[in-house]
């Protein structure tokens, strides 16, 4: 468990309008708070009704040089034309401080949301997620780290064995299934890719739309292979999802080439986001935050599923990776 100083408990009100103030910038209405576990996000409008919205970063969690490399890649992208939500420049710099929060402020950009079974969206979003692996791979981050074993499955792992809120008769059940999964991915998980900077959690709930998609919230972004910023968007049966991967794919290739061999990740990359997410709630466990939104965690048969869950990817891991026809 995290202890108070990953708490937002000191920003009030009063906080945020002094620090945005402090940036330039006099809230005249709103103050709306956006929905955001991590950190802590609001939107509002300032004196000449232009909307803004400003994130305040989880204490902890991020250094301020990773922060900066965050602001950077979306600049880049910015400057290459990808729609997406960059932070403005205030007092010659992207990233505030005040009152110990570092925070950003961001254009409100609205849209509606993107729909997962519309398959000219689903091709527009290929062709810029193409765009946006163009600019990834110029350069690495140096401060962020890595995509790999030790942050999504080997962290998370000790941080679930030491978690009080599994039942104790269910502990040793979840230990076994979570340690099948550690020992196949050893296995299947493998480095032959090319790293590039990624968005790095490119679910459909972080893209908008708005004549086209708008991609949003790169508090992820990592160094990575491809297609983590891919497989999220799939989604169905096995013949379904080879006809998502078409039309990604195609799209995609348009301004890039696509390593086929990655599509063996795609499991490996599922089992290690099932488990890094648990983990990442029982780290936030003591903000108050997270017992309101995730209440389920203390129910027995939650972790009955979870462990069902996990068997499941195991056994997903062991089989053969989806292969395309043709092949890019």
């Amino acid at each position: 468990m995290e202890n108070t100083a990953f708490h937002f408990h000191t920003l009030n009100p009063d906080t945020i309008v002094d620090a945005l103030w402090d940036a330039g910038l006099r809230v005249d209405s709103g103050l709306t708070a956006l929905n955001s576990y991590e950190n802590r996000v609001y939107q509002f409008s300032d004196e000449e009704r232009q909307r803004y919205v400003v994130k305040f970063y989880r204490p902890q969690r991020w250094s301020r040089a990773q922060i900066e490399e965050e602001h950077q890649f979306a600049l880049e992208l910015q400057q290459d034309e990808v729609p997406l939500a960059a932070p403005l420049i205030l007092n010659g710099s992207t990233l505030q401080q005040h009152d110990g929060f570092w925070f950003a402020v961001f254009p409100s950009l609205g849209g509606r949301q993107y729909e997962t079974d519309n398959d000219d969206q689903l091709e527009s979003v290929g062709r810029f997620l193409g765009r946006i692996h163009q600019t990834g791979e110029r350069k690495l981050f140096t401060a962020r780290p890595d995509i790999g074993l030790q942050e999504y499955i080997e962290e998370p792992a000790q941080i679930l064995q030491e978690c009080g809120l599994i039942p104790s008769a269910l502990r040793n059940d979840l230990n076994t299934s979570i340690a099948a999964l550690r020992s196949t991915l050893q296995t299947y998980w493998h480095c032959s890719w090319t790293p590039l900077r990624l968005h790095g959690d490119c679910h459909p709930g972080n893209i908008l739309w708005r004549d086209g998609p708008l991609f949003v919230d790169l508090d992820d972004a990592r160094n990575g292979p491809a297609v983590q910023d891919l497989w999220m968007l799939i989604s169905g049966d096995r013949q379904q999802q080879r006809i998502q991967w078409d039309i990604l794919l195609e799209a995609y290739s348009e301004y890039r080439d696509f390593d086929i061999n990655e599509l063996s990740l795609i499991e490996p990359l599922r089992a290690m986001r099932m488990v890094y997410y648990l983990a990442w709630i029982v780290r936030r466990w003591q903000d108050p935050a997270f017992p309101r939104s995730f209440p389920w965690m203390t129910e027995e048969d939650f972790w009955r599923r979870q462990i069902a869950s996990f068997r499941e990817q195991n056994t997903a891991l062991q089989q053969p990776p989806l292969r395309l026809m043709p092949e890019y």
